[in-house]
């Protein structure tokens, strides 16, 4: 716990506080999954910050940290009637101390791009969201995610995914309001993907898969547990093959973030994420 003045404090956060900060999160319009206090606790439950103001929790942010070569940093809010008084950078000064001098992560909304580069953050991508109302099918060669050997999918998931996170995928996957599915090629695991209930509709998240056609089948797999709800989905707009997949079935783009790494960042193969995992968890 660090006291940074005498009635401002920043600490570790229970569970209780995440569901405060993920509230705080629905109001700013970011759709958390109804799961994610668990989802996303368990990342690493020493990296999410809450700070109080005479005892009320007015800022939160997250600093999971998958290894020292890589980071990610999300859930920064301050609370809109304490904005532009110190508050929120010291409670980002207070998450850089947790990773000092490694690589990190973010997803910028557009107009912070230019205050992350004052602390080294540079801009490689956007991230656009697509929502859409998708009729979807199981192909004979979809399998549940739960079926399927789990260090096969840890070692998969790291091909597309910068770092080793195994609690968080045995959490992920297990989530009560969703659903995984995989394609093999043989013995070779070639995609998975997961759809979770959000505050509105259901979100993709991740998917990744060796091709487009792969891609696909597990785009309309997973959108069978919609049920003809709203699905959003985050994609990395330098993979044009998922922007066409997407807006092939009258996807829309609503909103953009840029992600951006101070430090070296990750070697991905983005031509096979057709969807990144959470904008708040990397």
């Amino acid at each position: 716990m660090t006291i940074t003045e005498d009635n401002f404090r920043i600490r570790p956060m229970t569970k209780d506080d995440l569901k405060i900060a993920l509230s705080w999160a629905a109001s700013e319009g970011w759709n958390p999954g109804i799961d994610d206090v668990d989802n996303f606790y368990i990342a690493d439950p020493g990296g999410f910050l809450i700070g109080e103001l005479n005892g009320q929790p007015i800022s939160c942010i997250s600093v999971v940290r998958y290894s020292p070569k890589f980071n990610f940093i999300g859930l920064y809010i301050v609370q809109p009637e304490e904005r532009k008084k110190g508050f929120g950078l010291k409670i980002w000064q207070e998450a850089l101390n947790l990773i000092p001098n490694q690589t990190a992560a973010l997803d910028a909304v557009l107009q912070q791009v230019n205050n992350y580069q004052k602390f080294g953050f540079q801009p490689t991508h956007s991230h656009l969201r697509y929502q859409g109302i998708i009729t979807g099918t199981i192909s004979p060669d979809i399998r549940n995610l739960k079926t399927i050997d789990f260090e096969q999918l840890c070692r998969y998931d790291e091909r597309y995914f910068p770092g080793s996170r195994p609690h968080f995928l045995s959490t992920w996957i297990n989530q009560p309001h969703g659903q995984g599915y995989a394609i093999f090629d043989e013995d070779d695991l070639v995609g998975y993907g997961v759809i979770r209930k959000a505050m509105d509709g259901f979100k993709i998240a991740p998917l990744f898969a060796e091709n487009t056609e792969i891609a696909e089948k597990l785009f309309l797999a997973l959108a069978t547990y919609a049920e003809e709800s709203p699905i959003y989905i985050d994609v990395p707009n330098i993979n044009q093959s998922a922007i066409l997949l997407f807006e092939n079935y009258q996807m829309n783009s609503v909103f953009e973030c840029v992600r951006m790494y101070k430090g070296e960042s990750p070697n991905i193969d983005w031509q096979n994420v057709f969807a990144v995992t959470s904008l708040e968890l990397g």
